[in-house]
């Protein structure tokens, strides 16, 4: 099941933040990442954050998080994170086809790390197309990919 989180209240937010370390855990490790910013995300980033947080509750535990920033031109997939526990259940795909089918935008945007095959796996067969790719600060590749519905 696929529901807002009501992330202005700090145990939800708590909640959000648990599934992303987890997963940000691992995607560090996939990266060879030494120094990986979103494992510095504070809690009261995810309590103040104006973005929206779906999440995929499965068996009432949170299992998967997608947030999103919905402007009047654009969506950006800000983040796209499940509990290693239920990695390749489809959550990620269910919370994908829920954005996509939720919000009317042309076009969505996501960037993730250019050596995250799944993610990149993933964001290409709903038809992302890449548009950049670029070394941040911290060192890790990344890339940016568009969605363009006419």
């Amino acid at each position: 099941m696929i529901k807002k989180l009501q992330n202005k209240e700090i145990t939800i937010a708590d909640n959000i933040r648990s599934v992303f370390q987890d997963s940000y855990a691992v995607e560090a490790k996939l990266l060879n990442a030494k120094d990986f910013p979103p494992l510095k995300r504070s809690l009261e980033s995810y309590s103040k954050s104006k973005n929206y947080f779906f999440g995929y509750l499965k068996n009432h535990e949170l299992a998967g998080v997608i947030e999103i920033n919905n402007e009047s031109d654009f969506t950006h997939i800000q983040s796209l994170v499940v509990a290693p526990n239920f990695f390749r259940q489809g959550i990620a795909r269910q919370l994908m086809e829920f954005v996509l089918h939720t919000y009317n935008s042309k076009p969505f945007m996501v960037e993730t790390g250019a050596a995250n095959a799944p993610a990149i796996a993933l964001y290409l067969k709903f038809g992302f197309k890449e548009v950049k790719q670029w070394n941040t600060e911290s060192g890790i590749r990344k890339v940016r990919l568009n969605r363009i519905i006419r």
